[in-house]
């Protein structure tokens, strides 16, 4: 297929596609997937050859937020029978963080509901911050803690933070469909105000919402353009008790096209299969590896994982091997430069993390969203599912952070 074969060159030349090769990724039919996969895995090997990166979440306060996005079962209103409680302890947080680097993880993403953190916070989270990192040499940590003030991200890297994670989750037009408490500017301020004070950066997009591709393919190209080291794809998980509960619109092909195109336009950052792959991904997961080069390990924010056995038993099976905590996630030119441009040449960066609210979503929690407002274009008609409800696979996390219960990790 010559769009397949342009696609595979312009990644491996850190060229951005066109916004009309992108679509065409999209558009591609169940006949053609295995072609789409091959073509983006050559391209996800060139930069980061069979390594697969393990992340582990750690949801430092739950639920209770004050913000309306409709996709996260800790919003406003939200009457999914979540975990609710409010800080954890700095040894709390590390204890939960130890569970999922013995397991492998070499980053730990600490996660808070909330519109965006006080200074008292950010004291809070320096502490947990310190507290990790003396117990584990060599660890990343990412803070996702929503909307920064002016100085509390060099705080947070003062205090040890490699990364914070802010997402995007949907393209600029649409976004006041998911949200009204905040703005996608607000966003897009965040995600600058780490880059400026050195922090990497991560920030993604949740599929699934009623989006059009034109929605997939804007927000792909806002990322690339915003520059982060990480983008994070979640996809919708329709959490009873939230307005998205009925937005069933991902098939398994259709998370492997959306991983495609997103790493055919971020050849060269972390591409990581975020919130929701065990539920619409299914049995496809392990061919998820070969477009995405991290995943989270174990449970996310409010709903359950796949066993983190599993999920190492997958990557081994897949042929894949866990990225140890010696190596260098990024490519060279990307990891000299501080973490600098995704796509660096002929149409620049890319990158992406976890959301307003909170972050490294998977349909709950609060930033990289996956239940907000549906966001389709206005005067379409409504689609009809892509594939039969499963409401089996929506499990409500019950255990680690913030209960008394061993994590899956």
């Amino acid at each position: 297929m010559d769009l397949l074969n342009t696609l595979v060159d312009k990644g491996l030349r850190r060229e951005l596609p066109t916004r009309e090769e992108a679509l065409a990724v999209l558009a591609t039919s169940d006949d053609d997937l295995l072609d789409v996969v091959a073509a983006a895995g050559k391209v996800r090997r060139k930069w980061f050859g069979r390594r697969v990166k393990l992340n582990y979440l750690v949801n430092l306060k739950s639920g209770l937020c004050p913000e309306d996005c409709s996709y996260c079962s800790q919003r406003l209103g939200s009457t999914a029978g979540i975990l609710k409680y409010t800080w954890l302890k700095p040894d709390e947080a590390s204890q939960a963080a130890a569970a999922g680097l013995a397991g492998g993880a070499k980053r730990v993403c600490l996660v808070a509901s909330g519109r965006g953190p006080t200074d008292r916070d950010v004291d809070r989270v320096s502490e947990t911050i310190k507290a990790i990192k003396d117990g584990n040499e060599g660890v990343e940590v990412c803070a996702c803690l929503g909307l920064l003030s002016d100085g509390q991200a060099e705080r947070l890297r003062e205090a040890g933070a490699d990364a914070y994670n802010h997402n995007l989750n949907t393209s600029e037009s649409t976004y006041g469909e998911i949200t009204t408490t905040h703005t996608y500017a607000d966003r897009v301020d965040t995600v600058n105000k780490a880059h400026a004070a050195g922090l990497s950066a991560c920030s993604g997009l949740i599929a699934g919402m009623g989006e059009s591709d034109e929605d997939l393919v804007d927000v792909v190209y806002a990322l690339r353009e915003l520059d982060p080291d990480s983008v994070p794809v979640n996809f919708l998980i329709p959490f009873e008790g939230t307005p998205l509960a009925k937005e069933w619109n991902l098939t398994p092909q259709r998370c492997l096209r959306i991983l495609a195109m997103v790493r055919f336009v971020c050849p060269d950052v972390e591409v990581r299969i975020a919130g929701g792959r065990e539920v619409h991904l299914r049995t496809l997961q392990p061919l998820a590896l070969h477009l995405a080069n991290s995943i989270f390990l174990g449970d996310y924010l409010t709903s359950e994982g796949q066993a983190g056995k599993a999920d190492l038993e997958m990557i081994a099976d897949a042929g894949f091997e866990v990225e140890g905590a010696g190596e260098v996630t990024l490519p060279e030119h990307r990891a000299t430069a501080g973490g600098g441009g995704c796509g660096s040449h002929a149409g620049g960066g890319c990158g992406s993390h976890e959301g307003g609210g909170c972050g490294s979503h998977e349909g709950a929690g609060c930033g990289s969203h996956a239940d907000g407002g549906v966001c389709g274009t206005a005067a379409a008609e409504p689609a009809a599912p892509a594939t039969e409800p499963r409401t089996d696979l929506v499990a409500v996390r019950r255990r680690g952070a913030g209960t008394d219960l061993a994590p899956n990790a």
